[in-house]
């Protein structure tokens, strides 16, 4: 929009030099914002011209600053980042109200996702509009996915064979102290790559390590990058353009690599022997190639994959690393855990899915992980399908609606004390696992996470399987790392050494 203003006021006023003709654009794009403004918004902060919210944000922590907003302007207020108005949902009552009870207006994505998009017109499942398209690509994902193995025992077993590749590379160590990150990313990518690809790679594959670098960079666009990728003038400005055009060549790594193993699997396609994910679209896409409105395209395939990997890489991975920290930081929980596993498993007995119900414990604490750490603190963005009344205030379609998980998570009315780690939470009195619906790690309503029942089995067999033969530990005379965590992208924890000491 600024661009194309500058251009405008050159062309109408061309005597005007370049600095004159720039200090009329913040006025111009001002007079567009506020024209365009609906009337009955939800309240919320004061902004600046032009940039809106977006300095405060960039400043603070964003999940933080947008809780405690809205203690002032409620559950359900507006924001701008930059000309982009955003709503913003807090609190369990108002996103279940959004999300659940009036799923066909916020189950949209907005317009402007598109920007992140590979080709800015391409999708895929996370990305896409509500309606008929994205209903038939995600039903297809799910069986595909459980054909694959999701939630099945089959998947169990790479899963565990992945638990196992852990532990060899780990008791490398000795009783050094390492830091395990790229060791779980590796574990946990490799199970989206077998779904996915078809394969696994090596903990010493250089071209898989440069991947796993890719992932991270995609994942940890700064707050600066994110206003870039949604609003295009931003990414000329020289400051700016240097992170932007980093961030999008992370992208065009995974891409390539994504292309690559497409084309493999077109060379070797057997419609007999359909492998893995890739497979399963090749031939959807090949029974529907008589159809010319088909959307079972290479470039739909490339997205979706690009998607799936990313989703199912760092999220699982980071929690994971949180899931220890919580242990090292809290040894006595991490006591009564493998004091639970011991008793159902003993030393020698692998983990599986039929063990959950028997380790109510075990758990509580992921749950307890999931809620605290809050890895994703907002869903993908939504968007409203078509102009709406919610809570009193007038939302047009089209809108970016945003839903702070962390809000939830951390609400001291759900969770007393809620920056202190407590499994109990999850307890009855009896000593039972309860459920809390308030626990929305994966969102709610339509939009939930499609990999929900993958990240639940990655997390429970990698954190039973590893807590079996392991006691963590910080090296000794170690200062104790931060439970507060990073906010790039995902809420990481900060980088720390642990020591993996084998059990009996």
């Amino acid at each position: 929009m600024v661009a194309s203003t500058i251009y405008f006021l050159g062309q109408l006023f061309p005597t005007f030099g370049t600095i004159q003709v720039l200090l009329l654009v913040p006025l111009c794009v001002l007079a567009i914002v506020l024209l365009r403004r609906p009337k009955n918004l939800p309240p919320g902060p004061r902004g600046l011209p032009i940039v809106g919210n977006a300095l405060s944000l960039i400043k603070t922590t964003p999940p933080l600053i947008l809780t405690e907003w809205s203690k002032k302007y409620g559950d359900v207020f507006t924001i701008y980042r930059g000309p982009m108005m955003t709503v913003v949902l807090n609190g369990y009552a108002a996103i279940h109200e959004a999300l659940v009870k009036n799923a066909d207006v916020f189950s949209s994505r907005p317009p402007s996702n598109a920007n992140a998009t590979l080709d800015g017109k391409t999708l895929g499942i996370a990305q896409e509009p509500y309606g008929p398209k994205w209903k038939e690509h995600r039903k297809f994902a799910m069986m595909s996915l459980r054909d694959f193995g999701v939630g099945k025992r089959s998947l169990e077993g790479k899963i565990l064979e992945e638990a196992r590749a852990l532990h060899e590379e780990m008791c490398k160590n000795g009783r050094n102290a390492f830091c395990i990150s790229h060791m779980m990313q590796n574990t946990v990518s490799n199970v989206i790559c077998s779904i996915v690809f078809g394969r696994r790679y090596e903990y010493d594959d250089k071209k898989f390590q440069d991947l796993l670098m890719a992932i991270d960079r995609v994942f940890s666009p700064t707050s600066v990058e994110r206003l870039a990728i949604q609003f295009r003038p931003l990414r000329y400005i020289p400051g700016i353009r240097k992170g932007y055009l980093d961030f999008r060549n992370s992208q065009a790594v995974l891409i390539n690599h994504i292309k690559e193993r497409i084309r493999e699997h077109r060379e070797t396609f057997d419609e007999n022997d359909i492998r893995d994910f890739i497979d399963a679209f090749l031939l959807e896409s090949k029974k529907r190639q008589t159809d010319e409105n088909t959307t079972f395209t290479e470039l739909e395939l490339t997205t979706v994959v690009f998607q799936l990997f990313i989703a199912g890489t760092d999220t699982t991975s980071q929690t994971l690393r949180w899931a220890l920290l919580y242990m090292i930081l809290h040894p006595d929980i991490q006591e009564k855990v493998q004091q639970e596993i011991d008793s159902v498993l003993g030393p020698n007995q692998e983990p599986s899915m039929v063990h959950r119900s028997q380790m109510p414990y075990t758990e509580a604490t992921l749950t307890e992980v999931s809620r605290l750490a809050s890895v994703a603190p907002f869903a993908v963005p939504h968007g409203t399908s078509y102009d709406t009344t919610f809570r009193g205030y007038d939302i047009p379609k089209d809108t970016m609606v945003l839903v702070n998980i962390w809000s939830v998570h951390h609400d001291p009315q759900l969770w007393p004390e809620p920056s202190k780690f407590d499994p109990t939470r999850f307890l009855d009195h009896n000593g039972k696992f309860v459920k809390r619906s308030e626990v929305i790690a994966f969102s709610t309503g339509r939009r939930i996470c499609l990999g929900e029942q993958l990240a639940r089995m990655e997390l429970f067999l990698f954190f039973t399987s590893l807590l079996q033969r392991f006691t963590f530990k910080l090296p000794e005379g170690a200062p104790k790392p931060s439970e507060e965590g990073s906010f790039v992208g995902l809420h990481s924890p900060v980088p720390f050494k642990l020591i993996a000491e084998p059990r009996n």
